[in-house]
């Protein structure tokens, strides 16, 4: 448990940055793809869009891995599947949410607002 809740964290923290716009476009680091690369204009509004999911899907990893443990006979064998299909869940949502967002987004226009619950 405690290496589930220590990566949904540490992933939740890495995800702050971006959703407060304090990570240019760079090689290494956000949603790096040829559209936000090329693009600061989409870069910022589609990291903070991908961000704040990223981070509510890494806090659900967290609170899986806490609820998991109160499930009565659980194997650690499973445990661990629950908590991975839980995280590749959240994570897959996220990511196609995010990807979508994009899609929206033209080069030289203001991006919508976003909703957070989207």
């Amino acid at each position: 448990m405690v290496t589930f809740v220590t990566s949904g964290l540490v992933l939740a923290t890495v995800c702050v940055p971006l959703i407060f716009g304090r990570i240019p476009p760079n090689g290494l680091y956000g949603f790096r793809v040829r559209k936000t690369m090329e693009h600061p204009e989409i870069w910022y509004p589609v990291n903070k869009y991908g961000g704040e999911r990223l981070a509510l899907a890494s806090l659900l990893l967290v609170l899986a891995a806490f609820a998991y443990t109160y499930v009565p006979g659980i194997s650690i064998d499973i445990y661990s599947y629950a908590v991975l299909v839980t995280w590749v869940v959240g994570f897959t949502i996220a990511m196609v949410s995010a990807f979508r967002y994009m899609k929206t987004l033209n080069v030289g226009e203001n991006p919508p607002i976003s909703n957070k619950y989207d």
